[in-house]
C-alpha cells in the first residue's frame, strides 16, 4: 500500500519547485462481472486497475500526472512540480500522521470470500424468473457486478488515509412486446455491501420489478401535455434533486459562477419544507466511504435548511479558495483522473406529510414511480427528465399507467413550489458523470407535491 512508497523522497520532487500542497493517490480495484443475455453467458471476467497519481497544488491551481510504473514516481513528481511553479524550493520533512475515520463500511459477505459459482447462480435465478413473468417478454439481460477498492492518500502536510470500498451491484433489464409496441424494465440494486445485497432485494425480487414494469407499460398509454400537479413518489429515488439541484451546489461550477445558486448563501432557495443533505456516511449506500479521494474523512453536510442555502459542496482546491474546510467531497475515478467536487448520497430530508394523505388530497395529475434520464442546465437550472414509470391520478387514486411523459421545469423554482413532503424516504443508485469522470452515487427523497409543473407528451 501506500506506506511502501518512498514518500519523504517523492515529496522532495514534488514540492522542489514550490507549492502549496502535494498529495499522492495509491489505488488498487479489482472487478469482477457476469452477464447474462438472451439466456446466453456473454461475459463472465475479472479485471485489475492499479496505479498511482501525484498532484501538486500551487495558489489553488492544480498540476497532475499518473502512472502505474513505481519505479518512474520520482520523475513523475519532479515533471508535475515544473508545471505547477517555476521556481526552487526546499520543502521542509514531513511528520506523517494516519487519519482517522469518523465512519466505517461493515460488510458481511465480502466480494473475495464469495465463490463464483453463488455469483452466477444468482444471475440465472433472475433470468429464470424474468423469463416466465409473461409471455410478452422478448428479452432478458442480467448483470452481477462487484468491486474491491482500495486506496491510499499521502499529503505534504503530513496526512497519511487508507481506505477499502467494496461495492456489489445487479440490474435486470427486460424487453417486452405486444406485437405493436416495444417498451422496457429496469431494475437496478446495490451499493458498498458484498453478496449480503440479496438478503434485502434477491435476484427473484429484482427480476419481477422489472419485467412486470416493462409488462404494465405496454398497456401504458400517451399522456397529453401540458401544466399539472405532479407528485414524486419515494420510489422515484432521488434523480431530480441530484442533476436539478445537486450539481449547482458543488462549489467548483458555484465558484466560477456556473450555478444558479452562486452567491446565494444565506438566502432563501427553496420552500420552507425543504432541506437537502449530501451525507456519505449511510450505511451501505453507494455513495458512502470512510475517506474521500482527499483522505478527508466522510461527512454529513446540510446544503439546504428549510429552504435556506447553507454552504456547497467542496474539495481542498475549492476549500483552499475559500478559506473553508473540506466537506469531503473531493472524488475522483480512478487514479488517472485528479479528484473534483463530486457529490456522494444526496437527498431532500423527510417532512411531516403522510404520502398517502398527498396523493388522496391532489384531484388529478401525474404519480411518477420511477424517472429515467435528463439533462440540466447548471447556470440557469432549466431541465427535462423523462419519466420511465408514470401514473394518471384520478379524483385523488392511483389511474391507468402512462408513458412518454417528461418533466420540464427549473430547479429552484420547482425547490420553491413544493408544497407537501412525506414522511417516507426512497433511494436510488446511479453513476454520475462530470468532466469526463464517472463516481457512485446515490440520491433520495420522500413523496414530494410539485403543484403544477410543465409534462410532456403528445398534443
Amino acid at each position: 500500500m501506500i506506506e511502501e512508497l518512498p514518500l519523504d523522497k517523492i515529496f522532495r520532487a514534488a514540492l522542489s519547485h514550490g507549492g502549496d500542497l502535494a498529495e499522492i493517490f495509491f489505488e488498487h480495484s479489482f472487478v469482477s462481472t457476469i452477464v447474462n443475455d438472451d439466456k446466453r453467458l456473454e461475459n463472465i471476467s475479472t479485471s485489475l486497475n492499479a496505479g498511482i497519481g501525484i498532484r501538486v497544488i500551487s495558489d489553488t491551481k492544480t498540476a497532475y500526472g499518473s502512472t502505474n510504473d513505481k519505479e518512474a514516481l520520482v520523475g513523475l513528481a519532479k515533471s508535475v512540480a515544473k508545471a505547477a511553479r517555476k521556481r526552487e524550493s526546499s520543502p521542509p520533512a514531513i511528520r506523517w500522521t494516519h487519519a482517522q475515520p469518523r465512519f466505517s463500511l461493515a460488510v458481511k459477505q465480502h466480494p473475495f470470500g464469495t465463490p463464483l459459482k453463488r455469483k452466477s447462480e444468482a444471475v440465472m435465478r433472475a433470468v429464470d424468473v424474468a423469463w416466465n413473468t409473461g409471455p410478452q417478454i422478448r428479452q432478458v439481460r442480467v448483470t452481477y457486478r462487484d468491486k474491491v477498492r482500495k486506496i491510499g492518500i499521502a499529503t505534504s502536510d503530513g496526512m497519511i488515509a487508507c481506505d477499502e470500498q467494496p461495492e456489489t451491484l445487479f440490474f435486470v433489464h427486460v424487453v417486452a412486446s405486444n406485437g405493436e409496441t416495444i417498451q422496457t424494465g429496469y431494475e437496478p440494486v446495490g451499493g458498498t455491501v458484498g453478496f449480503e445485497l440479496f438478503e434485502t432485494s434477491t435476484p427473484e425480487e429484482v427480476a419481477t420489478t422489472a419485467a412486470k414494469r416493462s409488462l404494465r407499460m405496454l398497456r401504458a398509454h400517451c399522456i397529453k401535455s401540458g401544466q399539472m400537479p405532479v407528485i414524486l413518489a419515494s420510489d422515484a429515488g432521488g434523480t431530480m434533486i441530484h442533476e436539478a439541484v445537486g450539481h449547482g451546489l458543488e462549489a467548483d461550477l458555484a465558484g466560477q459562477g456556473l450555478s444558479v445558486y452562486s452567491g446565494r448563501e444565506g438566502r432563501q432557495v427553496a420552500s420552507p419544507l425543504i432541506t437537502v443533505f449530501d451525507d456519505a456516511t449511510i450505511p451501505t449506500r453507494r455513495g458512502s466511504f470512510a475517506f474521500d479521494d482527499e483522505g478527508t474523512p466522510s461527512q454529513r453536510t446540510c446544503l439546504i435548511e428549510k429552504g435556506v442555502l447553507k454552504t456547497y459542496l467542496s474539495d481542498r482546491v475549492w476549500a483552499l479558495r475559500s478559506g473553508s474546510a473540506s466537506t469531503g467531497n473531493g472524488r475522483r475515478e480512478s487514479y488517472a483522473y485528479p479528484p473534483i467536487v463530486r457529490m456522494t448520497n444526496t437527498m431532500i430530508a423527510s417532512g411531516t406529510d403522510d404520502p398517502q394523505a398527498i396523493l388522496r388530497s391532489t384531484d388529478s395529475g401525474l404519480f411518477v414511480t420511477r424517472m429515467g434520464g435528463g439533462q440540466v442546465n447548471t447556470v440557469n437550472g432549466d431541465f427535462i427528465f423523462e419519466v420511465q414509470e408514470g401514473y394518471r391520478i384520478e379524483h385523488g387514486k392511483i389511474g391507468e399507467p402512462v408513458r412518454g411523459a417528461t418533466l420540464i421545469g427549473n430547479g429552484p423554482k420547482v425547490l420553491e413550489i413544493i408544497d407537501k413532503v412525506g414522511t417516507d424516504l426512497g433511494f436510488s443508485i446511479g453513476t454520475c458523470g462530470k468532466n469526463g469522470q464517472e463516481v457512485p452515487v446515490s440520491s433520495a427523497q420522500p413523496t414530494i407535491r410539485i403543484p403544477q409543473i410543465v409534462v410532456g407528451g403528445t398534443r
